[in-house]
């Protein structure tokens, strides 16, 4: 997986030639193969529970996250194994989680949904849809409070815009980020879909950045599969937002590839047209050809990335099998907190 770079030295005019963008390749081809992998894993009876996977939208998480530092914190929704491999989980881990073991990087209690991996900065992995933006509003806030240069990042889908919390977070968001105390980048993965139902029937207005703007909160839109533009924008308000504490929000234009989740297998809410059509727009085919064409990429490097992410899945896979489940005892572990602040009397 690529390292975490500092944004220190991370600038738009980065030659694209440069070995980080090899780097963002190969995590995208292996995000796409440990995608494809848990849906196979999924068809076989060995992950239960609900599946969401990524393929498709690689581009959002590695143009984003690569950009980040070492103290900031990620938060996302139910469809999170990619923004948890991107920061550098430890594949093995999650996909003992996603099978339910007690390898998994969330003990086996949590699955797909609920990843968690504070030592890499990821803070869920969160089931109910926008519940996660009031935490990450929080944890910006405590961030500056605490004169830490850390900030948030926080994905969420365009269905997510049409929940209570969503309107809450932004509103608190907004004032807060007037004094400079509450530095979030919110990401929107605008897939085109909330679930089943479409932007177009499922929002009165379809330019989503524009409802984060009526909250004094500055919005672009970018283009969602081409990770350079990403990575571009990225770049520039990760540094803008460390200066000024103010939050910031990309709409990311994107589509997933497979169906809303790994149950949705006939899709009635599109055609197979649509999904074709869309895939000539694949987000790992762009920057290959785009490395293909500035630095000579040839068939042999895909070819060697190709296999060594088929190499590391199965290892990722084996590893789960073999994994023990867990523990009865972990039933009563990490349920409530044991040692609490004590009540004051008044």
């Amino acid at each position: 997986m690529a390292k975490q770079k500092s944004t220190a030295s991370a600038t738009i005019e980065e030659p694209a030639c440069a070995p980080e963008w090899s780097d963002i390749l190969r995590q995208m081809i292996f995000i796409r193969r440990f995608e494809e992998a848990t849906e196979r894993e999924f068809r076989k009876g060995k992950i239960g529970g609900y599946l969401h996977v990524y393929s498709g939208q690689e581009a959002v998480a590695s143009g984003i996250i690569t950009a980040l530092d070492k103290g900031d914190a990620v938060f996302t929704g139910y469809r999170d194994h990619a923004h948890a491999l991107s920061l550098g989980s430890d594949p093995k881990g999650v996909m003992a989680e996603l099978f339910g073991k007690g390898t998994g990087i969330s003990k086996g209690k949590g699955g797909s949904m609920h990843l968690f991996d504070v030592e890499h900065g990821f803070y869920g992995g969160y089931g109910i849809v926008g519940g996660h933006l009031p935490l990450a509003v929080g944890a910006a806030y405590a961030m500056r409070y605490k004169q830490q240069n850390g900030f948030v990042v926080c994905f969420f889908g365009d269905g997510a815009m049409n929940i209570g919390s969503f309107h809450e977070a932004m509103n608190m968001c907004g004032l807060w980020g007037k004094e400079g105390m509450c530095p979030v980048l919110f990401v929107i993965e605008n897939n085109g879909y909330a679930m089943g139902t479409s932007v177009e029937r499922h929002s009165a207005l379809t330019d989503l950045a524009a409802r984060v703007r009526a909250y004094n909160i500055s919005t672009e839109k970018v283009d969602g599969q081409d990770v350079f533009a990403l990575r571009g924008v990225a770049d520039r308000v990760v540094r803008q937002m460390r200066e000024t504490g103010k939050p910031y929000c990309i709409e990311a234009v994107t589509y997933r590839f497979s169906g809303h989740g790994a149950a949705d297998i006939l899709q009635p809410y599109r055609t197979k047209d649509e999904v074709e059509q869309h895939k000539h727009r694949d987000p790992i085919a762009i920057l290959q050809n785009r490395l293909r064409e500035i630095c000579g990429l040839g068939d042999e490097d895909i070819k060697q990335m190709e296999d060594e992410a088929a190499e590391r899945v199965a290892e990722a896979v084996k590893f789960a099998e073999e994994s023990p489940q867990p523990d009865p005892r972990e039933l009563f572990t990490d349920v409530v907190a044991e040692h609490g602040p004590q009540p004051v009397n008044i």
